[in-house]
C-alpha cells in the first residue's frame, strides 16, 4: 500500500514539520482571539457577545478560502465530497455552541479559570483519534508516550496557568454554572473534531471544509440566540446598532478564524491526536493577553508566579515532546487503511485521495479568481473598515503597548505558518 506521506523534503519541508507549525501559530491565534470576550465584564449578554463574533468569523471565513484558492476551486472540491457537508454542518453547530458555552464561563468564573478547563478538549479529541481513525496505530511505544503524555502535560500545564491568575474572589456566585459551562465546551470543541479529521481522511482542503462549517456555526448561534436570549427582541440584535464594540468583536472572530485554520491544518497533517494538543498551546498567549494587556497578574504573589513559570514550562515541555513524535512508517500503514475505509464508503478514487490528504493536489483543480471573488473580499474587508472607522476603545483597562507587543508576535507567526503552508501545499 502507498505511504500517505510522500517525499518529506520534496517541498522543503516535511508535513509533520509543516503540521507542527500550524498548530503552534494557531495556538498564537486563539489565545487572542478569546480576549474581545472579556466584553461581558462590561454587561453585555453572553449570546450577542457569541453571536457578533461568529458574524465576525463568517465574514472571516468566506473571505480567506476566497483570496487563497478561489470560489471554483472551493465548490469543486464541496461537489466532489458532497457526503462531507453534512459534517461540516455539524461541526460547525458543535463550535456555536461550544464558543457560546465559552462566554458563559468567562462571565461566571472567568477567563483564566475557564480556559484551562475547555482546552481538556484535546484529551477528547485524542480518544476519539484513537478509538475512530485508527490514530497512533502502529507507533512505537516511545512516540505513544510522547503524544499521550505530552498532551496531558498540556492539560495540567493549562490548570496551572488558569489558577496562577485565581485570586481571592475572583469565582463569582455561579462558579458551579460557569465549570460546567467550561466542561461542556470541552466536551463540544473535543467532540467536534470527528468531523475535521473524517473530511480531511477524505482529501478534502481545510478552506473548503471551512466554508460550509461556518454555515452551520452561524445557524446555530443565531437559533440559540432566538430560542433562548428573547427572539427577536434579544438584546444581541441592540449591539449590531453599537458600531463602536461591534468592532471589536468582529475582530475578535477574524482573529479566531486564522487560528482555527492553521489548527485545521495541523489536525490534517497531524491527526487531531497531535494537532490539538499543539493549537492548545493557545493558553500561554491566553495568558499572555489577560496578564499584560488586562493586568490579571498585578496583584500576584509569589505563589502564583511560581505556577506562571512552572505552568510555562510544563507546556513548553509537552509541546516539544509532541512535535517530535514523528510517525513511523507503521503508523502512515494504518492512515492509509483509514483513507481507504473512507474511499470504499463514498466511492472515493484512493491514489487521488492519498495525494490530496497529503497536500500534493497541485493540477486537479483551478484555482482562477472570478469577478466575484474579489466582490467578495471587497466586501468583507468593506465591512472591517466600516466598523473600524467608528470603533471606540471598549470599557476595560487596558496596556496598549503590550497589545501593540503582542500585535506583533501574531503578525510574525501569520508570516512563517502561512509561507511555510505556501511552500509545501500552496494552502491544500
Amino acid at each position: 500500500m502507498a505511504t500517505a506521506v510522500p517525499e518529506l523534503e520534496k517541498h522543503g519541508i516535511s508535513l509533520h514539520m509543516l503540521g507542527v507549525i500550524c498548530g503552534l501559530t494557531a495556538g498564537v491565534w486563539l489565545g487572542a482571539a478569546e480576549a474581545p470576550t472579556k466584553l461581558v465584564n462590561a454587561g453585555f449578554s453572553p449570546f450577542a457577545i457569541s453571536l457578533c463574533m461568529v458574524a465576525g468569523v463568517f465574514t472571516a471565513r468566506w473571505t480567506f478560502p476566497t483570496l487563497l484558492k478561489g470560489t471554483s476551486y472551493v465548490f469543486a472540491d464541496l461537489a466532489e465530497k458532497k457526503h462531507l457537508i453534512v459534517w461540516a454542518l455539524l461541526a460547525g453547530a458543535l463550535w456555536a455552541v461550544a464558543n457560546t458555552l465559552t462566554v458563559f464561563a468567562i462571565r461566571d468564573v472567568g477567563l483564566a479559570v475557564a480556559f484551562p478547563m475547555w482546552n481538556a478538549n484535546s484529551l477528547i479529541g485524542l480518544f476519539w483519534g484513537r478509538v475512530l481513525f485508527r490514530e497512533l496505530e502502529g507507533a512505537s511505544g516511545k512516540n505513544v508516550a510522547k503524544v499521550v503524555v505530552g498532551g496531558i502535560t498540556i492539560v495540567i500545564a493549562a490548570v496551572m496557568l488558569g489558577f496562577s491568575t485565581l485570586h481571592g474572589g475572583a469565582m463569582g456566585q455561579h462558579a458551579v454554572r460557569g465549570i460546567a459551562a467550561a466542561l461542556g465546551a470541552s466536551l463540544m470543541w473535543g467532540t467536534m473534531y470527528v468531523p475535521y479529521r473524517k473530511a480531511y481522511l477524505s482529501g478534502m482542503n481545510p478552506l473548503s471544509f471551512v466554508t460550509a462549517f461556518t454555515v452551520g456555526e452561524l445557524g446555530t448561534v443565531f437559533a440559540l440566540t432566538l430560542a433562548l436570549d428573547g427572539g427577536i427582541h434579544s438584546p444581541a440584535f441592540k449591539l449590531f446598532h453599537m458600531p463602536g464594540v461591534l468592532f471589536w468583536l468582529f475582530l475578535g472572530g477574524f482573529v479566531w478564524v486564522i487560528g482555527d485554520l492553521f489548527q485545521q491544518f495541523a489536525a490534517k497533517y497531524l491527526g487531531i491526536g497531535r494537532g490539538i494538543p499543539l493549537s492548545n498551546t493557545n493558553q500561554l498567549w491566553g495568558l499572555a493577553w489577560g496578564a499584560l494587556v488586562f493586568g490579571e497578574l498585578a496583584t500576584a504573589d509569589r505563589q502564583h508566579m511560581l505556577l506562571v513559570i512552572g505552568g510555562s514550562l510544563l507546556m513548553i515541555l509537552g509541546a516539544l515532546a509532541i512535535s517530535t513524535a514523528v510517525a513511523s512508517a507503521k503508523e502512515h500503514s494504518s492512515t492509509n487503511e483509514a483513507v481507504l475505509r473512507e474511499c470504499e464508503r463514498y466511492g472515493l478514487d484512493y491514489n487521488r485521495t492519498i495525494l490530496a490528504q497529503a497536500g500534493d493536489e497541485f493540477s486537479g483543480r483551478s484555482e482562477r479568481k472570478r469577478w466575484w471573488d474579489y466582490v467578495i473580499v471587497l466586501a468583507a474587508t468593506g465591512v472591517f473598515v466600516v466598523l473600524g472607522v467608528r470603533a471606540v476603545v471598549p470599557p476595560l483597562v487596558m496596556d496598549l503597548r503590550w497589545v501593540a507587543a503582542l500585535s506583533v508576535v501574531l503578525a510574525l507567526s501569520l508570516v512563517a505558518g502561512g509561507w511555510s503552508l505556501y511552500r509545501r501545499t500552496r494552502f491544500s
